[in-house]
């Protein structure tokens, strides 16, 4: 049976291409995608996505499944692209009579990062699931926190120093669930939404994981 497979951030620059077609004998699994793909050992830490859904490694695949590997994440309305972002527009998303408090986080590239001169920043995203992922996550701090409507949105490409690369804005009658579930909302989001930064500085590059967000 033939399935298409997707490769992000640096999975994708190790195998040199981001989607291809793969065959795989009747009764695969997950599990059996990478060592089909012939690119030596499997990294540590990576999860797969069946049809846009995260999926275990013995989840059966079938022909026309589109699978993708997804290495370890960096990390209202639910936005992701390579425009500048606009805070404003963001907030405007969760407007409301009702709301008595608007709280925002803005993610923006700094020029030093574990002791070295950052360039500028490269994102990479699988933008179908991350979208989908940003609305899981606004549903789940919904129901956790008294609030009235969660944005997010997420630049992709080059990000130079000092704009944002991620804005969360969150929207309650009180300050103090609006404050909670913007940090929950942010902290969930570089763990799960399928997004990986790549940090350029003087002298070299190196894609982020979870540790680097």
């Amino acid at each position: 049976m033939r399935i298409t497979v997707r490769l992000f951030a640096a999975l994708r620059e190790r195998a040199g291409w981001s989607q291809r077609e793969l065959d795989l004998p009747d009764g695969a699994v997950v599990a059996d995608v990478w060592p089909a793909l012939e690119l030596g050992d499997e990294p540590p830490g990576l999860a797969y996505a069946r049809n846009r859904e995260y999926a275990g490694r013995e989840t059966a695949v079938a022909a026309g499944d589109e699978v993708a590997v997804i290495p370890p994440v960096s990390g209202g309305a639910f936005a992701i692209g390579p425009d500048p972002l606009d805070l404003d527009a963001v907030v405007a998303q969760v407007a409301d009579p009702a709301a008595g408090a608007i709280a925002t986080f803005v993610g923006t590239t700094r020029t030093q990062s574990r002791g070295r001169t950052v360039v500028h920043l490269e994102y990479d995203a699988y933008p179908e699931m991350a979208e989908s992922e940003m609305a899981r996550i606004a549903g789940d701090v919904k129901a956790r926190h008294d609030v009235l409507h969660v944005a997010m949105a997420h630049r992709t490409g080059h990000v130079p120093i000092g704009e944002a690369s991620v804005i969360i804005a969150v929207s309650a009658a009180h300050r103090g669930p609006a404050m909670d579930a913007c940090r929950e909302a942010i902290d969930t989001l570089k763990q799960t939404v399928p997004v990986w930064k790549k940090e350029v500085f003087e002298g070299g590059e190196e894609w982020i994981g979870r540790e680097g967000t």
